[in-house]
């Protein structure tokens, strides 16, 4: 299983944990390589969890960061003031090999992931909490914004970033 190394998308997520971290309990939704919970700890949080599928990515994390062997939140029972997603958001690609698939593939739609995340998440987040949700422009986004309004979550785009072939964006959710 091949763990997800930190790119474009990585690095503008982690720009807004920089802004937003300090003083908030984190948690990193499928840390990866670690860097969005090394963000969070350098921006100065008061805890950071960090979580993934892949047990292997615990090797990548300082003893500073907790680490939960988890599929999104199966093993996750507290609630935290800012949690952190860059999730697989690309559609199923047939050609791509099975080993790095579990890291970019988002469904065969890619956006089944995210819609699972956002129906968990609202039970691990405090009041007045925030997620920072990575997504694509070639995510299917009209599901993610229907779940979100039957939430009562309000999203705002934080950043974005053009690519060859897509645009990034950074989305802050919160409850309404």
């Amino acid at each position: 299983m091949t763990l997800y190394e930190p790119a474009e998308d990585s690095e503008l997520l982690a720009q807004e944990v920089k802004k937003l971290a300090k003083n908030k309990t984190v948690l990193d939704m499928g840390t990866g390589s670690g860097i969005q919970a090394l963000t969070a700890l350098k921006a100065g949080a008061t805890s950071v969890t960090a979580t993934d599928i892949n047990k292997e990515a615990k090797t990548k994390l300082p003893k500073e960061i907790k680490f939960i062997h988890s599929d999104l939140f199966d093993n996750i029972k507290n609630s935290y003031d800012l949690i952190l997603f860059n999730p697989p958001y690309l559609p199923e690609d047939l050609r791509e090999p099975p080993s790095s698939k579990q890291a970019t593939t988002g469904g065969p739609k890619g956006d089944e992931l995210i819609l699972k995340f956002l129906k968990q998440a609202l039970n691990h987040l405090n009041k007045n909490g925030a997620i920072l949700l990575l997504l694509s422009s070639l995510t299917p986004q009209r599901q993610i914004e229907e779940v979100l309004s039957s939430f009562r979550f309000r999203k705002t785009t934080l950043s974005t970033k053009k690519l060859f072939m897509e645009e990034l964006q950074v989305w802050k959710i919160e409850k309404v």
